[in-house]
């Protein structure tokens, strides 16, 4: 198969069509070609680059932890500005916007609402509406596949993780997101999408992420293909006291607290929801963080494996396993100070844990001693099927 970027490259008439325009590039660290070639490098060298923008992370992936800031800088060898989304702005400014006429759109997504590279996405495409300029989106997979999960963010509370009323895991492509963006918002924007050719989501064993392509970490925390699936559940705990993994090699595979007994918790989860434990393995596990939360202590956990040929993506539930885990907690362990408090991706004022979900309603789930895994399942499935419906006239695959 052949990503968006090499179909670009292929392509005569459009390459021509490019060197006449002044063009700049959305990129970071996986945008690659099936050869690991940076789509910066390939594109200086075919159509030469006005400028290029980075997202959360930088350009570079750099940045380690979440939340940390990058500066724009100039290239060293193309001496080209290098526009910074995630440091004092996030959106491009007016001078930036100059800078081009085209601008191409390359970033690698994991196929969950919260990941900032779809909320980015939004933000470059009104801009180029507002500025008449033509957005060009070099479609990626979405290695979480096309299954749908979760609540869908509600009006009201839209962030920077959070662009638009869909779940957080929402089984879209990068290219199939931004013409739900054009429709949903009204945007009149000059919108192409290169598709990827040979492209099949419901492909064994990748299920949204070719066999034959190699991993590039699109942010430093985001290491395999694991985690993508996982990420769409395991995010949730960057908004509460337990431990994602961070510090350690498996971030956001492994959840886990040094003061908790997972034995417990995973034998109360077999119990109220054997369902939500297929699909994958939830291997009960040790480790201890060299840094961020509990670190430095022996923490009992879970790790979630969907590296293994029994991985069935239709059955696979992250959101659901994690929303079970933290009803688990809260049973065993009703003090438990569970969620923190603190400012979440430029959103004050409200618990992170919230701002991640979109709403309070798992949050109020979780809470209520009277309510069932049964009833979190009516609520998420009215959710999903109501996505499901919609995203239908946005799909390329």
């Amino acid at each position: 198969m052949k990503m968006g970027l090499e179909v670009l490259l292929n392509d005569k008439e459009l390459i021509r069509s490019l060197k006449k325009k002044k063009v700049s590039l959305v990129c970071h660290p996986a945008s690659v070609d099936e050869n690991l070639n940076h789509s910066i490098d390939l594109l200086q060298k075919k159509i030469g680059l006005a400028s290029a923008f980075g997202p959360q992370h930088g350009v570079k992936g750099e940045k380690q932890d979440n939340m940390i800031e990058s500066g724009d800088f100039i290239h060293p060898d193309y001496k080209i500005p290098i526009f910074s989304l995630y440091g004092t702005v996030r959106t491009p400014t007016p001078k930036m916007m100059e800078t081009f006429d085209v601008l191409l759109f390359d970033l690698q997504d994991l196929g969950c609402r919260i990941y900032t590279f779809i909320t980015t996405l939004l933000y470059v495409m009104q801009e180029c509406a507002r500025h008449n300029k033509q957005i060009i989106i070099l479609d990626r997979p979405n290695p979480a596949g096309r299954e749908v999960e979760g609540f869908s963010l509600r009006k009201g509370w839209e962030s920077f993780v959070g662009a638009a009323e869909f779940p957080m895991r929402h089984g879209l492509t990068v290219g199939e997101m931004a013409l739900y963006y054009k429709s949903h918002f009204a945007l009149d924007v000059d919108l192409k999408v290169i598709k990827m050719k040979g492209y099949d989501p419901q492909k064994k064993p990748g299920f949204g992420w070719p066999s034959d392509r190699a991993w590039v970490n699109p942010s430093p925390n985001a290491p395999t293909l694991n985690m993508a699936r996982a990420y769409s559940g395991t995010v949730m705990i960057e908004g509460t006291t337990l431990s994602e993994g961070r510090g350690t090699t498996r971030a956001l595979e492994l959840v886990g607290a040094s003061d908790i007994n997972y034995s417990e918790i995973i034998r109360l989860m077999r119990k109220k929801a054997p369902q939500w434990m297929r699909g994958a393995i939830v291997r009960e596990c040790y480790f201890e963080p060299t840094f961020h939360k509990h670190e430095k202590k022996l923490c009992h956990g879970f790790q979630i494996h969907t590296d293994l040929p029994t991985y069935s993506p239709t059955e696979f539930k992250p959101y659901r396993v994690i929303a079970l885990m933290l009803k688990c907690i809260r049973e065993l362990y009703p003090s438990y100070s569970l969620y923190r408090e603190f400012a979440y991706e430029y959103t004050t004022g409200r618990l992170a844990f919230d701002v991640i979900n979109g709403s309070t309603e798992l949050r109020e789930w979780i809470e209520d001693v009277k309510k069932t895994a049964a009833d979190l399942d009516r609520l998420l499935k009215k959710d999903e099927k109501k996505w499901l419906k919609i995203r239908e006239k946005y799909l390329l695959y």
